[in-house]
This record gives structure tokens, sequence and C-alpha cells, in this order.
């Protein structure tokens, strides 16, 4: 297979010209691309050497590219049908991955050692940690990346970011908890071992309001490391009057003295946050 840097420019350009898709060195880079999403050999998103996250535009083209090459086909697992353009993923097996019936994963999504997929769902370009629970009816959109030992609550929502490539998706870091009915979009970093209560929604323009100290500390597309966050109101004026809105709370710290389970199991008791 080529390597990385072989793939790249012909993905590129192939993305800027379309009609380069009826070459076959182009064609079998945009393939070659999607089949390395699929085994982890790349991501769509990964920590720089600053420790900041780096989105891999390119992939991402990628994966829009894979689009437009493939016909919408039927496919029979079972009893059941799909019609389709994306495969499902298989060698769930062979990864030490459990998926329980109906829970489906689209070819091109990566899934680590010891990932549990109860009836939820797992888009293309995904990449999720070992160990991690992606409970029912939780979504994990096209090109999320799920960190290590996280539970996704029943009825999650992780948004996709596919357009335009080089927007940042939507990152959830190792350790973190994500409460029921949780939404997340529009490429939210959500930092390590954080709590997201029950019903929180979290968009690139919603407030996130750290009220632990004497002042509120705002913070916008980023959930601190550990932090406990709860649903919130605050007031906003408008021509017609004022009006509450919704924003985030943060309301408390994961301790550092232990370990993170039982440092969870605090959280959610010493806070009452509801998952």
């Amino acid at each position: 297979m080529p390597t990385t840097d072989k793939l790249q420019p012909l993905v590129e350009a192939a993305f800027r010209d379309r009609q380069l898709l009826a070459d076959a060195k182009h064609k079998k880079a945009v393939l070659a691309t999607v089949e390395r999403l699929d085994r982890g050999e790349i991501r769509v998103a990964e920590r720089a050497v600053d420790g900041a996250w780096k989105t891999n535009a390119w992939v991402k083209e990628a994966i829009l590219l894979y689009f437009a090459l493939r016909k919408m086909r039927v496919h029979e697992v079972g009893p059941f049908e799909f019609h389709d353009k994306i495969p499902l993923k298989k060698g769930f097996a062979e990864a030490k991955v459990r998926v329980v019936p109906p829970g489906t994963v689209r070819y091109g999504a990566f899934l680590e050692p010891g990932v549990i997929v109860m009836p939820g769902y797992v888009n293309i370009g995904a990449h999720v940690g070992a160990n991690t629970m992606i409970d029912t009816w939780a979504t994990v959109g096209s090109c999320a990346q799920i960190g290590r030992d996280c539970h996704l609550s029943g009825g999650v929502g992780i948004g996709g970011v596919l357009e335009p490539p080089g927007a940042q998706p939507v990152i959830i870091e190792d350790g973190v908890f994500v409460g029921s009915r949780v939404i997340i979009v529009e490429g939210v970093v959500v930092e390590r071992e954080a709590v997201i209560g029950a019903g929180v929604v979290l968009t690139a323009s919603t407030a996130i309001l750290d009220v632990t100290g004497d002042s509120v500390v705002e913070h916008r597309g980023r959930v601190p490391a550990r932090s406990v966050v709860i649903p919130g109101m605050r007031p906003k004026r408008f021509p017609a009057g004022e009006f509450a809105v919704p924003c985030a709370l943060i309301i408390g710290r994961r301790t550092e003295s232990t370990d993170r389970k039982v440092s969870l199991n605090t959280a959610l008791r010493d806070f009452a946050v509801a998952v």
C-alpha cells in the first residue's frame, strides 16, 4: 500500500478536481486512505507535538471523495437489510470489540480493543479508544474522536463534522463520562476525565461557565479537564425582553487524589450530577 506521503497529494488533487477520480491512481489513493482509516493506521485528528489537536483535512477530503466513488447497493446482514453506499465494518472478533445487535459501525471507523457498542451507531471516520462504552442509542458522528475508558450513556449524540474538511471534529478525550441525552457538536473538545451531566448541550457557541470561584470564568468550545458539568440557564436581553438561554455550568472538579473509577463515583454523588 502506498505511504501516507504519497496518498495525501493524490487525494488533495482529486478533491480540487473531481475529474481526476476517473484516473486509477487517484481513485486507488482515495480507497487506500479510507482503508487505512478503517485499520486505525491514520486518523482524522491527532495530537500535535505541542499537545493541541490537529485536523488532517486531506483525510476528510478522502472520505468525501469515497462517497462520490461508491454506488448505492443492498447489504444483507441476517434478517436485516440496508441500502447504502458505505459497507458495514467487519472483523470485530479479531479486533476484540463487542457489538450488540443492532449496533452499527460503518466501514472507515476504527474501534480499539475492548470497545463495546450497544445498539448505537458509529459513523465513518470516527475513532473510538480502548475500553470505551457506546451505550444504547448513542451515536458517534462522522470523524468524531472518542478517547479511551470513556462512557457515552444512553441517547448521547456526538455530532459529525465532515465539512468543511479543515473543521475540527468533536473530540472527547480519555476517561470522560457523558451522561444520558447529552449533545456535543461543532468541534467541541471535552478534555480528559470530565463528567458531563445528563441533558447538557455543547455547541461551538455554548457558554460554558465555571461557577466554582468568586467570579464566573467563561469558556466556549472547550470543557477543561476533570470538570463536572451540568445544564444551566442565564438571562439574556432581547428587543422583546429578557429571557433565559441555555448554558453549561462547571460546578466542580473530579479530585486528583483518587483513581478514575472512584473519582467518577465521588463526582456523581458529591455534585448530585444526573446521568
